[in-house]
């Protein structure tokens, strides 16, 4: 029997790094999430966007900006490409018109992908796709823990009217039963609000809310601990808002805040996640209209890779 082969990232002395077809790392599309561990995929969307729309494009940006990251984490050791199958299947055909119809596109592409036995890594996108994700995921795991980066709660009970946008998603994925609120943390949630509310719902639900001020001049390595003695042994999906960030690093997102976490932390946050029973994740609201040197979208696509070399089944070279 011949050795598994693994899809490796184009490397820059093959293609420059300026050439190529824009994949996730340059690494091999594929049609289908069939025989891949793990897959990267776009959701085009920001019809749930409340502020500064963009988001659509960010999948588009993060590929781009991605060229750069090469396969061996140098600081982790993390060798995902070593021990897992990974490809970029694209982007999910969202309804640009109908906010209603593309969650359920969206819910019945992540049904596909999960059914194959892989793991997403999803490049938003508006925070709105979570919601959907969560509910496929749902289906094949049960309700899942959470860690959750984000400037807001995205606990609101509606927006002009509406149950479902982008600052409603895990408000309706505790109703809903998607998620365990006491397997759940929220890092870096901070900026005015309408009322306590706002973070006080989830700390009622049994959330760990954790705001940005307890994070200043700190590393959150002690606070990621703590995490992975919450969320324990079972299921967990890490979702993060581009805006968790402070807008110093990441100012192409449709709602900044200040006073936000350090690029520093938010690496913390996702290498802090190693040991969890990772079954998913996301990065979400990039909007790169409004960070015309390409930062936010580097940022981000480096969060993903890191977001990769934590997930179960990868290799650490000694």
């Amino acid at each position: 029997m011949s050795e598994k082969k693994f899809n490796q990232p184009l490397g820059g002395n093959e293609m420059p790094r300026f050439g190529g077809i824009a994949t996730m790392m340059r690494l091999p599309h594929s049609p289908a999430a069939d025989g891949l561990d793990v897959a990267f995929v776009g959701v085009p969307f920001d019809i749930g966007t409340s502020n500064r729309a963009g988001a659509r494009f960010g999948p588009r940006q993060i590929r781009t900006e991605s060229c750069l990251i090469r396969p061996y984490n140098m600081a982790t050791r993390a060798a995902p490409f070593d021990s897992l199958q990974v490809a970029d299947i694209g982007d999910v055909a969202i309804n640009t018109f109908n906010l209603e119809k593309s969650v359920a596109i969206i819910e019945q592409a992540y049904n596909e992908i999960l059914e194959q036995g892989c793991k997403p890594l999803t490049m938003g996108g508006d925070h709105t796709i979570s919601l959907p994700i969560l509910r496929a995921l749902r289906k094949q795991h049960g309700p899942v823990g959470i860690v959750h980066v984000d400037a807001h709660a995205d606990i609101n009970d509606h927006m002009f009217g509406e149950r479902i946008a982008h600052g409603t998603p895990f408000r309706r994925a505790i109703e809903e039963g998607l998620i365990e609120p006491t397997r759940m943390v929220q890092i870096g949630l901070r900026a005015s609000g309408y009322e306590a509310d706002d973070f006080d719902w989830p700390r009622e639900q049994g959330v760990r809310v954790v705001q940005a001020e307890e994070c200043w001049y700190q590393s959150l390595k002690p606070l990621m601990a703590e995490v992975r003695e919450q969320l324990g042994a079972g299921p967990v999906y890490l979702t993060f808002d581009i805006d968790g960030l402070d807008p110093a690093y990441a100012p192409g997102t449709g709602t900044p805040e200040i006073g936000g976490l350090t690029v520093h932390q938010g690496l913390e946050i996702v290498r802090g996640c190693r040991g969890l029973d990772l079954v998913g994740g996301d990065l979400v609201e990039v909007a790169p209209a409004y960070d015309t040197s390409g930062n936010t979208a580097l940022v981000a696509a480096n969060l993903l890779f890191e977001m990769l070399c934590v997930f179960p089944g990868v290799q650490y070279r000694a």
